[in-house]
């Protein structure tokens, strides 16, 4: 196939023929009268091919017959432009040297080039650009390929010669693309060399370089344009100023040393900064002489074997030896070749393969490329089972979706399955099938289905609406649970879980009558308060449990979104309803028991004041047409039984206050607790321990002190919390072995809870004169009060207040007990003057000196 196209405008008698090799990609010329051409891309780019003279002048004068004839034709084939296609390459030279010691170095990073195979290299670096340039002018294509040692030198550059291995390859550019800021070459690799020294380059300043071409490009410009003659333009090229680069020079004989390098005629680049490795001298070197031995032939037959087997699993290795592998090359009767094949083949790390280039050994050249293809069969197996199985894994999926298809059209066909949309609103509406909706609501989910059989399952539309009826059709439209409405039963539940509470359990009672008597069950809204600890919240759970009501508890306790109560709306991406909604939800139910928790301690946020949206939903007139913001449909709530718990009434705003039925859950006195303590907090303590009774023996003093010493309190949290603290000792002594049966009384109590927190309330046995005992109210419940007073004469230095009677108020006193002392000194004053009316023992010369001594009880 011919790839150039060679028109001469004058010589028409010679004959030319143009071979091409596309195996190893060398494509030369041949002139069989009187010289050799070879097609050359110019450094600027342009197609003009110059004319190489590669033998010695004996050659045309044998075939000419003028040979001034010939001299004249010379020069007009110098001015001949040669059509080469614009294509950007550059043929190789017919033979390739033996010896070649200087040549530029090229280095790569990660993968060696091995003899006889190509690889294409691009540099960007000006100075190594000039370089190759001027090379190539010279007709001396020649390069010398090296690997870097670091891979991660990306540079193009060797500062220094042990930045890359001294092994390597020599190369002939076979092809060459200039592309101004960069050159992209071909080469292919003929042998290795081993690099003995660096060879230091004159570098062409960039200036000097464009200079010398504009110059060259005039001159043929005017031999082309007949404005220089013939014979001028031969004396022009024989004058001494032309630049050796710009006259092709003859390439050396076979086993020659080539010509000088460097220009001489252009004045180097001069300085102190150290020269970079551009150019370097090499010497072949040769591998060590073998004999084909059966060693050697069953290392060959196994390195074909290993290629073959990688071939057949990876087809991309097939396109990558065809390239390789050179016309009417057997390559098993060439294990050298056959080692470098292999090595080119495998992806092998960067060392490895410098190994196989520096091993001159054959036979053990011919393992290491065996054990790189051995991993690299390994690897194409490993590759084969994961693509096998991943091409399993998707077939199987691709039948599962045609089938599923077809199935879906078959069942169609046939009526026996209806589209989605069709099975959506059927999905609906059987879940609506044993509701009482009201006539309201059934309008709107009949529209929302109507509008969802218009819209595309794909669409967000068509997921809110989807939704929306989801919510709309889980709702528990008229279905309530059955009430326990006998109050035996219910009396049983509530004293079985809970000691006392008299007021609550006789409320629940009395609701239990009152729809008993009416036949129907009905709301209400009551709120537990009272100190912490005392039950709030588990009373209710019994409660529920008592009416056969389903539970459910959310706390209010600092929400500040309005929205947690009245619900999003529909508009916002991720609305939800309230909390009402959910519970009727999660409860299907329309009477379930909703426990309102810490109605105290609700908060106020930007987002609105959800106090205020209590108020509907708390209001007995108002709940029974509760409109949530998602569902956007009146819900009946007069049926729910609301129970709000709060620690103190104070904070609750009015309004809201004034629709909730207060009950105050008083603080347990110790007989209370001591029960409480039997019957609930210490066979709790022993499950949650696994300790049983034979374990464990608590007296009923140790009860009695550990309330009145360590558990003061109103609730019975702390008295749990201590009960525990007792458990979890014993057991731990348990399985130390220190005994197996321990008994707890009121003087071994310490060893288990330490010191006693609280003492006597007593100061005084009997209260001295001038000494009264009082009452404080402290969050624990209270604590005794003493108020001393104390009569002195005041002293003629003294102020005349002082000394006419006064009282002295010390401590920390409000103005209530400070108003209480003037009062008592008056009624003292009263009853002296009623009593003997003489004395003056309050109304002058006597200060009375008034001290609150408090006894507080802390907890340290």
């Amino acid at each position: 196939m011919f790839t150039r196209l060679l028109r001469h405008r004058t010589i028409t008698r010679n004959f030319s023929t143009l071979v091409t090799q596309d195996q190893n990609a060398t494509r030369y010329i041949t002139r069989s009268n009187w010289r050799y051409g070879v097609l050359q891309r110019r450094v600027d780019g342009s197609s003009r091919a110059l004319v190489l003279q590669t033998t010695t002048s004996w050659s045309s004068r044998n075939y000419c017959t003028n040979r001034k004839k010939d001299e004249e034709e010379e020069v007009e084939v110098e001015s001949t432009e040669y059509i080469v296609n614009k294509d950007p390459q550059l043929p190789a030279t017919v033979a390739v040297p033996e010896v070649w010691p200087h040549v530029p170095l090229l280095a790569t990073r990660r993968n060696p080039v091995f003899p006889r195979f190509m690889k294409i290299l691009e540099v960007s670096n000006p100075m190594v650009i000039d370089l190759i340039r001027r090379k190539v002018k010279l007709n001396q294509p020649y390069v010398g390929v090296f690997m870097k040692k670091d891979n991660d030198n990306e540079s193009e550059i060797v500062e220094k010669l042990d930045e890359v291995y001294n092994v390597g390859t020599f190369a002939q550019i076979q092809e060459l693309q200039d592309l101004g800021d960069k050159l992209r070459m071909v080469v292919v690799a003929h042998r290795r060399i081993k690099i003995t020294g660096q060879i230091l380059e004159d570098l062409v300043p960039p200036q000097k370089a464009e200079e010398q071409e504009l110059e060259r490009r005039k001159l043929a410009r005017k031999v082309r344009t007949g404005r220089l003659s013939k014979r001028d333009a031969n004396q022009s090229a024989k004058t001494p100023t032309e630049k050796p680069e710009e006259i092709a020079t003859p390439p050396p004989a076979v086993g020659a040393v080539p010509p000088a390098e460097g220009t001489a005629q252009i004045p180097p680049i001069t300085g102190n900064i150290p020269q970079p490795v551009l150019m370097v001298e090499v010497e072949n070197i040769k591998h060590e002489q073998y004999k084909q031995t059966e060693e050697v032939k069953a290392l060959t037959q196994e390195v074909i074997k290993t290629i073959r087997d990688i071939i057949t699993m990876n087809p991309l290795y097939r396109e990558s030896l065809q390239q390789m592998l050179h016309q009417n090359q057997r390559v098993v009767d060439n294990p050298v070749y056959l080692c470098d094949l292999g090595a080119s083949l495998s992806a092998a790390e960067p060392e490895e393969l410098q190994k196989i280039m520096e091993e001159m050994d054959i036979p053990k050249r011919l393992l290491l490329a065996l054990a790189l293809l051995k991993k690299e069969l390994e690897l194409s197996k490993l590759q084969q089972k994961i693509g096998r199985e991943v091409e399993e894994k998707v077939k199987q999926q691709h039948r599962k979706y045609i089938l599923q298809e077809q199935l879906k059209v078959i069942k169609k066909e046939l009526g026996i399955e209806k589209d989605d949309k069709d099975a959506i609103g059927e999905k609906y509406r059987e879940k609506l099938k044993d509701k009482t909706v009201p006539e309201n609501v059934m309008t709107v989910i009949d529209e929302e289905l109507n509008k969802l059989n218009f819209l595309e399952s794909h669409s967000s539309e068509f997921n809110v609406t989807r939704n929306y009826l989801d919510w709309l059709t889980s709702l528990p439209w008229g279905v309530t649970s059955t009430e326990n409405l006998s109050l035996e039963q219910a009396q049983k539940i509530l004293d079985h879980d809970h000691y006392g509470m008299e007021d609550i359990k006789k409320r629940i009672l009395e609701f239990i009558a009152v729809s008993h008597l009416k036949g129907s069950t009905q709301g209400k809204i009551l709120c537990f308060h009272g100190p912490p600890g005392v039950g709030k919240t588990s009373i209710a759970r019994s409660i529920a449990r008592a009416l056969n009501r389903e539970y459910f508890r959310f706390s209010v306790g600092g929400m500040t979104d309005v929205a947690e109560i009245k619900g999003h709306r529909r508009t916002y991406v991720g609305a939800m309803p309230g909390k009402l909604i959910q519970c009727l939800k999660k409860t299907k139910t329309e009477n379930p028991l909703v426990l309102i928790d810490e109605v105290d301690k609700i908060g106020k946020g930007y987002q609105g004041d959800p106090s205020s949206a209590l108020l509907e939903l708390l209001d007995p007139e108002q709940n029974a047409n509760f409109l949530d913001h998602y569902l956007d449909v009146p819900v009946d709530l007069s049926h729910v039984l609301f129970i709000c718990t709060a620690n103190v009434i104070d904070t609750i705003p009015e309004p809201l206050r004034d629709r909730m039925e207060l009950i105050e859950m008083s603080g347990y006195v110790a007989e209370e607790k001591m029960a409480i303590a039997r019957q609930y907090l210490i066979p709790q303590a022993m499950r949650d321990c696994g300790i049983t009774s034979d374990h464990i023996s608590i007296e009923d003093d140790s009860l009695i002190t550990l309330i009145k010493s360590y558990c003061r309190e109103s609730g019975v949290r702390n008295l749990q919390k201590q009960i525990e603290k007792i458990v979890r000792k014993v057991a731990y002594r348990f399985v130390k072995k220190e005994g197996t049966q321990f008994t707890i009384t009121g003087d071994n109590l310490t060893t288990f809870l330490g010191k006693h927190i609280f003492s006597s309330d007593r100061m005084y046995e009997e209260t001295p004169p001038g000494v009264v005992m009082g009452l404080a109210w402290t969050a624990m419940g209270g604590s005794s009060l003493y108020i001393e007073t104390a009569a002195r004469r005041s002293t003629k230095l003294e102020k005349d207040e002082d000394s006419s009677g006064s009282i002295h108020i010390t401590g920390n006193l409000g103005t209530v007990m400070k108003e209480s002392a003037q009062i008592a000194l008056t009624v003292a004053r009263n009853f002296m003057r009623n009593s003997n009316a003489d004395s003056a023992f309050l109304e002058r010369g006597w200060a009375i000196l008034k001290h609150l001594l408090v006894f507080l009880l802390c907890i340290t």
